[in-house]
């Protein structure tokens, strides 16, 4: 091609260049303008941590200086003089939401992970962000991310999809503090604690649990209400009829709630080898035919209470409490391979409302607002006692109504969750639309028989009234 045939294309170059730039433009105009408010705002920030990066990363020291000459320097360089050191800037790619920026920043040589930390306060204060975390997803880069605006103060709701979740037990929490999904692996999971104050969130997270998982032809559900006498009167009148069992706040019922579930656990744990193939439920995962059982314990103090008196009903609600903590001791600490997860939740998680042989096995815990040091430490263990922004005690104000502490599964520490709201109309519509697939997981086995020792059992147990 000659000269003059490059020199004529060279404006249709330009043109098409010119036509894509506006294209590009006018996109990013209708974008802009069809965000709501909070998102036009993050992405004029967006924009600004793009235009002030450069000058930012050598002012934070997260720049590394190459010493060494490129070749193309040395052979340009004739006069002999010492070629000029390169001040390498990493590479930032930003996007946005609605409550901030989203970064992926490249690690350059002395210039990793333990140094964005380090700068991450005053990345928070360059880009005029309420807080900044730094984490490492994969080799070469980090994440950066800033939230302009806590998300925990912003209240959310949840409509559940009516579709059984695409991954089995696992339990979607909500946003933490930075607005990223949480969620919780409940596979081998036997046990998990929720704590907090009267209307802080607990029931809703669980309503939410229900809404997700109802769907799902591999669990059923069972519950045992310490608020209420008769269903029709709490929380889960709607659930009642996707669950095989529920009793109210009679201690008589809940223990024949207990025993049943726990000639369940008997009868599993005899079958799984013959039934499955495996000697955990987990190595193949729930199905129709072997549900993953969740118990829900609502105040579950009323069922473990330590009934003081001398009188004869006295004595009998105090038997009955402290055979109610033993079946569900049995549950937590032997249920998990045959596929039973049980759920407690109360005010305080301390020792008096679950018994600490209980509450010290369930590996997960979360806890809304809390009051007391104490009760913070009984529903999250010591540690949160080294993490004052995470404790509990801090999430009395109604803005945290619905915001939970946990120590999460995949991170150290502790984190803030904010779960969201489900409203009873749709809970209750996928109750309704789900009430054909509740079944009793012990008419779905053959039947064992209870008299005799299990596999790890101390000795015989009667069958259950």
């Amino acid at each position: 091609m000659s000269v003059q045939e490059v020199s004529g294309l060279v404006p249709v170059v330009a043109l098409i260049g010119v036509v894509v730039f506006a294209v590009w433009g006018v996109l990013w105009v209708v974008r802009y303008l069809r965000a709501d408010a909070m998102t036009r705002q993050s992405i004029r920030q967006a924009v600004r941590v793009r235009r002030t990066w450069k000058r930012l990363a050598q002012m934070l020291k997260l720049c590394a200086t190459d010493r060494m000459p490129t070749t193309l320097a040395s052979l340009a360089n004739t006069d002999g003089k010492p070629v000029k050191p390169r001040v390498l800037v990493p590479a930032l790619k930003v996007t946005h939401d609605a409550y901030g920026v989203i970064a992926r920043a490249a690690c350059l040589p002395g210039v990793g992970l333990e140094q964005y930390q380090k700068a991450a306060p005053h990345l928070a204060d360059a880009w005029r962000c309420t807080r900044v975390a730094v984490t490492q997803d994969e080799p070469g880069s980090v994440v950066i991310r800033g939230v302009r605006l806590d998300p925990l103060k912003f209240p959310t709701e949840h409509r559940p999809t009516g579709k059984a979740p695409k991954q089995v037990a696992q339990l979607d929490l909500g946003v933490d503090e930075y607005a990223q999904p949480v969620s919780l692996d409940l596979r081998h999971v036997p046990g998990m604690t929720v704590g907090g104050l009267p209307g802080k969130g607990k029931t809703s997270l669980l309503n939410r649990l229900l809404s997700d998982w109802a769907p799902a032809s591999w669990v059923q559900f069972a519950c045992a209400d310490g608020k209420v006498s008769a269903a029709y009167e709490g929380d889960y009148a709607a659930w009642v009829q996707r669950m095989f069992a529920f009793v109210g706040d009679d201690l008589e019922e809940a223990n024949k709630l207990f025993k049943r579930l726990v000639d369940l656990r008997r009868v599993r744990s005899a079958r799984v080898g013959d039934v499955l193939g495996v000697k955990s439920v987990w190595d193949v995962g729930p199905s129709e035919r072997w549900p993953l059982v969740v118990l829900i314990i609502d105040e579950a103090h009323t069922y473990f209470r330590d009934h003081k008196g001398s009188d004869a009903r006295t004595k009998k609600l105090a038997a009955l409490a402290a055979e109610n903590a033993r079946l569900v001791e049995d549950l937590v600490k032997k249920g998990r391979s045959v596929g039973i997860l049980v759920i407690l939740a109360t005010q305080k998680t301390t020792g008096d409302a679950i018994p600490t042989f209980i509450r010290d096995v369930c590996p997960v815990g979360l806890s809304f607002a809390q009051k007391t040091a104490e009760a913070a430490v009984a529903a999250l263990g010591e540690d949160v006692r080294e993490w004052p922004d995470a404790n509990p005690i801090n999430l009395q104000d109604p803005a945290y109504v619905g915001v939970a502490s946990m120590n999460h599964q995949s991170q150290p520490g502790f984190t803030r969750i904010r779960t969201p709201y489900v409203p009873d109309e749709w809970a209750s519509g996928i109750a309704h639309a789900t009430n054909h697939l509740t079944a009793d997981p012990a008419d779905l086995l053959p039947a064992v028989d209870l008299t005799k020792p299990g596999p790890d059992d101390d000795g015989p147990m009667p069958l259950a009234a």
